[in-house]
């Protein structure tokens, strides 16, 4: 974990958006929706839910990926310039892979797609803005999906039998984190009907699925308040083993109180990628 020292409190309250799960699944366009159709279904409501600092008030042992379902670590990439999506192939994702490695004890690892996220961005612009509703970027359903979508064909057995899992990779770039921080749930704080499957429908006509998540007060939210471009989280998204090993984790974008009124908007790059133990 990072040894950086701040000035922050010991937890902020900031409202996060939970679904209002009513029994319809709800969905929601990757792109611009057809005339007749709405953006997104479903209807999220904002709970005010304390986040704790966990630079100074970790759980006893700390937070780790397989117990908690997401963990920080210090890594200065050789990359500082994220703008060229051929440097991001060729210098961040072999980089990261080795770091992914190193790190989780996969044998194998697959960096399948990456997001560049902007607070200031503009729908044309080709960045993303940070989501700011709670969310996991697959499903039980999804993510053995992803291994036959990216794996070769002849290697996909291999992997569905033995353990899988889908990390993210996610890192502040150019400065360090003012605003729109990334709040991460306890995963031994999710129940299971806590999870709501989301459709995201593509423009390629393929429908995704993701989880939203319904509101519980036992959930237990932490953040790493002014994240530098030199640490990374990793976000467990879906693990294929049981016995006690995180298997997801909720996240969600949010503002936090304690932003300067003249914050720069939040920037980060997102790897996600296939491991196999």
């Amino acid at each position: 974990m990072s040894d950086i020292v701040i000035d922050q409190p010991v937890m902020v309250e900031a409202d996060l958006k939970y679904l209002v799960s009513t029994g319809d699944k709800p969905s929601r366009y990757m792109y611009d929706p057809p005339p007749d159709a709405s953006a997104q279904t479903g209807t999220f409501d904002a709970h005010r839910m304390p986040i704790v600092n966990a630079r100074v008030a970790a759980p006893p042992g700390g937070l780790s990926l397989d117990r908690n379902g997401f963990e920080l670590h210090v890594h200065t990439s050789a990359l500082d310039d994220f703008s060229d999506p051929i440097s991001i192939r060729s210098v961040y994702y072999p980089e990261s892979e080795q770091l992914i490695k190193r790190l989780t004890g996969a044998r194998r690892v697959v960096i399948f797609d990456h997001t560049l996220r902007d607070a200031g961005a503009t729908r044309t612009s080709g960045v993303q803005e940070p989501v700011r509703a709670i969310h996991n970027d697959q499903t039980f359903v999804s993510g053995p999906r992803r291994v036959r979508d990216h794996v070769p064909a002849d290697e996909a057995d291999e992997w569905l039998k033995g353990r899988t899992a889908i990390v993210n990779l996610w890192r502040p770039i150019g400065a360090p984190i003012e605003s729109s921080p990334l709040a991460m749930c306890d995963s031994r704080s999710i129940a299971p009907n806590d999870l709501v499957p989301m459709d995201l429908i593509r423009q390629d006509g393929g429908v995704g699925e993701v989880y939203a998540f319904a509101f519980s007060a036992q959930h237990r939210w932490y953040y790493f308040p002014q994240m530098t471009p030199d640490e990374v989280l990793l976000l467990k998204i879906y693990d294929s083993a049981g016995d006690g090993v995180a298997r997801l984790t909720a996240h969600t974008a949010f503002d936090d109180p304690t932003s300067p009124a003249d914050a720069r908007p939040r920037q980060s790059i997102e790897l996600r990628t296939l491991l196999l133990f």
